[in-house]
């Protein structure tokens, strides 16, 4: 048996022991074959990608557990924001090392999120690399025909509105990091421990997903930071938005470190990884969002208006005045 034939048994091994269990939906053949099938029952297929890497969206001595449900969250809160209903994943994860130690929590996690949110494994591919960890995932959702939510579509007179609060991963992540915000915490832990949760474990609002699709005229999740994912949101639509920085949702922890002036307004808004669901509303449905909102338990805020226009959103502070801001969101180049 050369060496390739002992790399791919062993490849093989490790995805029957780890991933077999997962694959649920009869279309995925218990990854016994080299593709899926993925039934449409009549709706479109909603296609959404995003990958992790150690040492950009998480930490080296992150859990393994944490690791696996972010990465596959951050793709369910993509199909959230389009309207779609979670249907299946494919997996690519580029490990050092196969060791149990990592891959069995890793796995058990996975497994309850796919379940959680009924979004079974479909297939995907276990590689080596001398790199950074890397976990890809492929999401699909549907929705019925025609009814994917674009970013355009906003038009002006509309309200922007978000779920839940803003800034709380950033801050969760200068936690780890031992920066101001730790130093700030100190002597209140679960504060602490409530902001490290929402870096590495998002919350996606695939409750949302049909309120989205029957009430908004635009969405999309914030991923990279609130005021440059409302600058794309804006810029494809054509249009501008008006912010009342103090209207944007925050927890407890964020509020308090803001009025202490341990964070600033920017390190809110334009800080990655909320993964909340960012939308542009006429104002007839506003209620009715509202509503599916309290249903799911999920906190809807209306934070500004877009505007007719074709300039950078404009974020306000209480005084009106408008708030410069170095920078508007993360970006990986």
């Amino acid at each position: 048996m050369t060496d390739q034939q002992n790399s791919s048994s062993a490849e093989d091994a490790l995805i029957a022991r780890y991933f077999k269990p997962l694959a649920t939906d009869p279309g995925a053949f218990d990854l016994g074959d080299d593709a899926a099938i993925l039934k449409s029952h009549g709706d479109d297929i909603v296609v959404t990608t995003d990958a992790i890497v150690e040492g950009v969206h998480f930490l080296p001595d992150d859990p393994p557990d944490t690791i696996a449900r972010k990465a596959l969250r951050v793709n369910l809160s993509d199909l959230a924001a389009k309207g779609a209903t979670p249907a299946g994943f494919v997996l690519t994860l580029a490990l050092r090392a196969a060791e149990e130690a990592w891959l069995k929590p890793f796995a058990y996690a996975l497994g309850w999120d796919a379940i959680q949110f009924g979004c079974p494994l479909l297939g995907g591919d276990t590689v080596s690399t001398p790199g950074p960890l890397m976990i890809s995932i492929t999401a699909f959702g549907r929705v019925p025909l025609g009814r994917m939510l674009h970013r355009t579509g906003a038009i002006a007179g509309d309200v922007v509105v978000v779920t839940g609060t803003i800034g709380d991963a950033a801050l969760g992540l200068d936690v780890l990091k031992r920066g101001a915000a730790a130093a700030a915490l100190a002597d209140d832990v679960a504060a602490g421990e409530m902001l490290v949760g929402r870096y590495r474990v998002p919350q996606p609002r695939t409750a949302l997903a049909k309120a989205v699709r029957d009430h908004a005229h635009a969405a999309m999740d914030v991923s990279d930071g609130l005021a440059g994912d409302l600058a794309k949101l804006c810029k494809v639509s054509g249009v501008s938005a008006v912010i009342e920085a103090g209207s944007i949702p925050l927890s407890a922890a964020a509020a308090t470190l803001l009025a202490r002036g341990v964070v600033g307004v920017e390190a809110i808004v334009s800080g990655g990884d909320d993964y909340e669901i960012l939308c542009a509303i006429p104002p007839a449905g506003l209620e009715a969002f509202r509503h599916a909102g309290q249903t799911a338990g999920i906190e809807i805020t209306a934070i500004g208006k877009i505007v007719a226009g074709s300039s950078a959103p404009c974020f306000l502070d209480k005084r009106g005045d408008r708030i410069t801001l170095p920078r508007l969101s993360y970006s990986h180049f």
